[in-house]
């Protein structure tokens, strides 16, 4: 018994300790490296184990590039949506600044022709600006920015760039209110302007709507005939445009046609206005000061006709003396 328990073998065989492997291994690894570096002999066999192993290099990177290409998904996705809410934000400021600047435009546009018309106009002019409108739809009334303390008075006559829009008919410190033409209790005297025949011009409480009344069925007016200011009633200055004739209707058992005409003024679009300060002199005073001017005109050409005939008068005194001189 006890011989056969000596000629038992372990089931596992003792190898060689493993410091003994990792010094076999290390001294192996430094030799094919020295080998590989030194000669080509190893190069065939690298290859083909680079050929082997590269599917295991590939199965073994898909891990990587699959987390890889979902980071990039999400944060792509992430970066466009950031973008996008970008642009529409930009997008809406370069509307409204779109908006603004086409307003600009717009407000420049006007500015400009009534600049031009205020070139245009002989009397001095303020530039003023509608702020409100009457509500009440029987009433052709507006509101401007200027008032008692800009020199308005009642009465001024008020146009735009296109024509005269009526007159002002209540003043406060820095506001004042303009009665329209159209307006039904507004009249104002014109004129054809290509014949000077006279009548007046009635609002009909329609914005876009003159009536001439009391024109002659017989009279020589006709569509597309300018009407101007005339300058009777002392109340607006002559020679602005009011309206343009539309229509012309006879009946031959009626004294006087029917006259309607567009006002030349823009009244229901017209932002900036101009008021005018014409003369409001009465005609007997405005012909005393055109004597007044006229004498003192007179004066004046007198006495420089005086100084013009003195000034020979002294340059021929000393040459007159000049012989006497040499003769002594």
């Amino acid at each position: 018994m006890a011989h056969e328990e000596q000629t038992i073998k372990p089931l596992f065989a003792k190898g060689p300790s493993l410091g003994i492997r990792l010094l076999v291994f290390t001294v192996l690894s430094v030799v094919l490296m020295v080998v590989d570096a030194r000669f080509e002999t190893l190069k065939p066999m690298r290859s083909q184990m680079g050929l082997v192993l590269t599917p295991f290099y590939w199965l073994a990177d898909v891990p990587v590039r699959l987390w890889d290409g979902a980071t990039q998904q999400i944060s792509s996705r992430n970066e466009l949506m950031a973008e996008n809410e970008k642009l529409k934000a930009e997008a809406l400021l370069l509307q409204r600044r779109l908006q603004k600047l086409a307003a600009l435009t717009e407000q420049n546009v006007r500015l400009r022709e009534l600049l031009n018309s205020a070139a245009l106009v002989d009397d001095e002019v303020l530039v003023g600006e509608l702020i409100g409108v009457d509500p009440n739809p029987y009433t052709h009334r507006i509101l401007i920015d200027k008032g008692e303390k800009d020199g308005v008075f009642l009465g001024q006559p008020v146009l735009d760039a296109r024509g005269l829009m009526g007159q002002v008919v209540e003043i406060m410190p820095y506001t004042s209110r303009v009665l329209l033409l159209t307006d039904t209790t507004h009249s104002i005297p014109v004129q054809v302007n290509r014949n000077g025949l006279r009548a007046i011009a009635v609002g009909t409480g329609n914005p876009e709507r003159l009536e001439l009344r009391h024109v002659a069925d017989t009279a020589d007016i006709k569509e597309g005939d300018l009407l101007v200011s005339s300058g009777m009633g002392q109340r607006f200055p002559a020679g602005y445009p009011v309206a343009t004739v539309k229509e012309v209707i006879h009946d031959s058992g009626q004294p006087f046609a029917i006259v309607r005409a567009v006002p030349t003024a823009a009244l229901n679009r017209s932002r900036y206005l101009l008021l005018v300060f014409s003369d409001r002199r009465t005609p007997e005073q405005r012909a005393n000061d055109s004597a007044e001017a006229q004498e003192a005109a007179d004066r004046e050409a007198e006495q420089a006709r005086a100084n013009a005939e003195q000034v020979p008068a002294q340059n021929e005194a000393p040459t007159a003396d000049a012989p006497a001189q040499e003769t002594n």
